[in-house]
């Protein structure tokens, strides 16, 4: 828990831990009134899913680009001007006139959340580097709070009766608070890397953690779309706990992420992966042996074990030799995003063509490539 003191006692690491939380709120947001919207544009599920990949593009857009940008202004700027870019860009989908208006502004706002994804990250990064002190898993908790968030303001719908209204509120508290503590962070810059060619040598180490940044992304968005429906198909639970293999994971997850820091500064980056991925493993077996309770401890156990692999690889990936730290976190979180947009729908196809049972025995394979990459690069580092 020392990350959180940390955060908590001193404004220079709670500001990049708030824009963390400041993402989610946003897209949370959103999320919520997507029912709203798809009723409101009278459009069916086919037009929202492609309205929804341009969200997706529009992050992985900005991905090839956020580097250079970091590099430019400087990684607190950028961070900066991505909670600006993401400000005015959220409210425009739930005032989208027509489904054409809407893939467009979902676009600029998938881009906005794609900068300030790798800027906050880079950002934290940095701070790290620079003050010797581990508090990415903790920032990556406050992430998490996000949705905590979201789902509290969700009570608010029937009271204010309005998408863009409700969203304007959010958007304007949040951002007051990030004008509050903007100034403790913007002029943060990268530390300068040794000139060195970005050769095969150099992106072996990225290529091995963006292989597990694509499987744990991906796990993790299919736990999220799946967890739910896997209860109440496969170990056939009563409907008052269909929700409880979800809500175990993000709880077990947001706990996970404030312990991880200091586990992983007693026993370093890899190894708090290899436990991640082993707690996961576990949490696996309970899922498959269909038994409603057993299963939602499994889902609580693949929380926990999730919650430290994720800001870990952001971190590793932040200090690879000879490569900048945007590069490298851009990476990770291309690799991440391409696995958890893929992940659910991979699996979709699995549970259609043989069975949900099925699904989760691919993600039961999928820990283990984890596990196995994770030894590999443990025995290299060694």
């Amino acid at each position: 828990m020392k990350s959180l003191q940390l955060i908590f006692s001193n404004p220079r690491y709670f500001a990049p831990a708030w824009v963390f939380t400041t993402l989610n709120i946003w897209f949370g947001t959103w999320a919520i009134y997507i029912p709203t919207v798809k009723e409101k544009l009278d459009i069916d599920k086919a037009d929202l899913g492609i309205a929804l990949f341009c969200l997706s593009l529009g992050v992985f857009a900005i991905f090839p680009l956020a580097p250079k940008i970091i590099n430019k202004l400087g990684v607190g700027k950028a961070t900066w001007v991505g909670v600006l870019l993401g400000s005015a860009t959220a409210i425009f989908p739930l005032l989208a006139p027509n489904y054409l208006t809407l893939t467009v502004t979902l676009f600029l706002f998938g881009a906005a959340n794609g900068l300030t994804d790798i800027a906050m990250n880079t950002l934290v990064t940095e701070i790290e580097k620079e003050d010797k002190q581990n508090f990415m898993s903790a920032a990556h908790g406050f992430f998490s709070l996000g949705g905590v968030v979201v789902g509290l303001g969700s009570f608010l719908i029937p009271v204010i009766g309005n998408p863009a209204l409700h969203m304007g509120i959010t958007v304007g508290v949040v951002f007051l608070i990030n004008l509050f503590f903007f100034r403790h962070y913007i002029n943060i810059k990268a530390a300068p890397q040794e000139a060195e060619s970005f050769n095969l040598k150099l992106f072996k180490p990225l290529l091995l953690l963006g292989l597990i940044s694509f499987v744990a992304f991906g796990s993790e968005g299919a736990i999220v779309d799946w967890s739910g429906l896997y209860l109440k198909e496969i170990t056939l639970a009563p409907e008052a706990l269909i929700g409880s293999g979800f809500l175990a994971f993000s709880v077990a997850m947001t706990l996970g992420r404030f312990l991880g820091d200091g586990i992983s500064a007693r026993i370093g980056s890899i190894k708090i992966v290899v436990l991640g991925a082993t707690v996961a493993l576990f949490g696996y077996f309970l899922v498959l042996s269909e038994h409603t309770l057993l299963a939602i401890v499994g889902f609580a156990l693949n929380g926990l074990g999730f919650s430290v692999i994720v800001p870990e690889l952001f971190r590793i990936g932040g200090n690879v030799k000879g490569v900048e730290s945007a590069q490298g976190v851009s990476f990770i979180a291309g690799s991440g995003y391409s696995g958890f947009l893929l992940g659910p729908v991979i699996l979709g196809f699995v549970a259609e063509s043989a069975s949900l049972t099925h699904s989760f025995y691919a993600l039961l394979g999928c820990i283990l490539l984890v596990l196995g990459t994770s030894l590999f690069l443990q025995k290299k580092r060694a």
